[in-house]
């Protein structure tokens, strides 16, 4: 895992929850998320292909996460391209346990995606911004 994709994901983790933000038609839709995995140098997230969520993404793939943690957030922003691949699946319900409560690898709900061309910028009022892609 490159390091500023580790960055990233320890961030993210130790945040515990980020805001995902998408657009439906003109307007914009934001909630909370907590998945997270790094898998084959991608950052992912998860979610079920039944959520609006799901039909936002599919309509307009644009969208950007925000978290904040101790001072500092970092803004993640890029498209969101889906996983079908079950090895990820399985990596992320693994990873996150309580997740098998509502998914499975074969359930055909569960969604993996993950940021093509994200863009990253960390952000504080104490210090400069630190901007990089992954």
């Amino acid at each position: 895992m490159s390091s500023n994709l580790e960055k990233v994901v320890k961030f993210l983790e130790d945040a515990g929850t980020y805001y995902l933000a998408t657009v439906e038609g003109n307007q914009p839709r934001v909630r909370p998320f907590g998945t997270v995995l790094s898998c084959n140098g991608k950052l992912y997230i998860q979610t079920g292909k039944i959520k609006p969520v799901s039909k936002q993404l599919k309509a307009n793939p644009k969208a950007e996460i925000c978290a904040y943690k101790d001072g500092t957030w970092v803004r993640i922003s890029g498209e969101l391209v889906e996983d079908d691949n079950r090895e990820v699946k399985t990596a992320m319900l693994d990873k996150m346990p309580s997740l098998r409560g509502m998914y499975n690898e074969d359930d055909g709900n569960m969604q993996m995606l993950y940021f093509k061309c994200a863009k990253v910028v960390f952000s504080s009022f104490t210090s400069p911004a630190e901007s990089f892609e992954i």
